[in-house]
């Protein structure tokens, strides 16, 4: 076997191996997208850890949280943020299932930008 045949054969098999794993953190990249919901809170059940968020479209999102879930300010779900909070939401979405990342709750903070 020629030197320029096993350089082919190992630049062929490195560029599958690239690809092989490019591949699969694609798929991976693709399961981690952050979305935002901005809205009003519509219910909390703290129980099942859920809220149900509605956007200004009018669209609901029932979004679970979790302990890793960020709340801005130090707030509680369910203490501090409850039914009629304006929030902000980052989630990401794995079978359809909506879980916040981080909360904000951005009712106040309007409040005082628009003073």
């Amino acid at each position: 076997m020629s030197s320029q045949l096993r350089i082919r054969i190992a630049l062929a098999a490195a560029i599958v191996a690239v690809l092989t794993f490019g591949a699969g953190q694609a798929v991976t990249w693709a399961q981690d997208v952050v979305h935002i919901v901005k809205g009003v809170v519509k219910s909390v059940d703290k129980d099942s850890k859920t809220m149900v968020v509605k956007a200004a479209d009018g669209t609901e999102h029932t979004i679970k949280w979790t302990d890793k879930t960020t709340v801005a300010g130090g707030k509680e779900i369910g203490k501090d943020i409850g039914e009629g909070s304006k929030v902000s939401v980052k989630y990401t979405e794995k079978a359809g299932e909506k879980t916040a990342v981080g909360v904000k709750d951005t009712g106040k903070a309007t409040a005082k930008a628009v003073e």
